[in-house]
């Protein structure tokens, strides 16, 4: 018996499954650097962003938002990015003041990238989430 998954290919194309690609891009390359520097701080933080917007984009990917209806997931997402482009924009300037290894230096600056595209993120989110007012057609298909 074979069971097919229902893969909703639209978010990649859409706007904001292009951002959460874009995210995940520069923190890998965020990634790269600072383990080329050999930084552990930067390495975990890095890590662990990298790993809770993977797992994001595979909740939209596979429609788990719509499944599991207990959690507001925009506004998780909302939080999530909110949380990680401060502590990257702390992250990246402390890493940019303190380099001794290029890598470090270049890390830091990916790092203020992301949290460049994670404030466009929480803009996208903030305007499509809905608090008393029904949602529309179009806000029921970009979450």
């Amino acid at each position: 018996m074979t069971t097919t998954r229902n893969v909703n290919t639209a978010f990649l194309k859409s706007k904001k499954g292009m951002l959460k690609v874009a995210e995940m891009v520069t923190l890998l390359v965020a990634f790269v650097c600072f383990a080329a520097a050999s930084r552990p701080t930067y390495i975990t933080a890095t890590v662990l962003e990298l790993l809770i917007t993977s797992l994001l984009v595979l909740l939209y990917l596979l429609k788990l938002n719509k499944r599991l209806t207990f959690f507001f997931w925009p506004l998780i997402d909302l939080f999530n990015s909110g949380f990680a482009a401060v502590y990257f924009v702390a992250l990246s300037v402390i890493a940019m003041t303190t380099f001794t290894v290029t890598g470090t230096l270049v890390g830091g600056v990916f790092g203020l990238l992301l949290a460049g595209l994670l404030c466009v993120d929480i803009y996208n989110l903030f305007t499509n989430i809905t608090f008393n007012s029904p949602r529309s057609e179009t806000q029921a298909q970009d979450t």
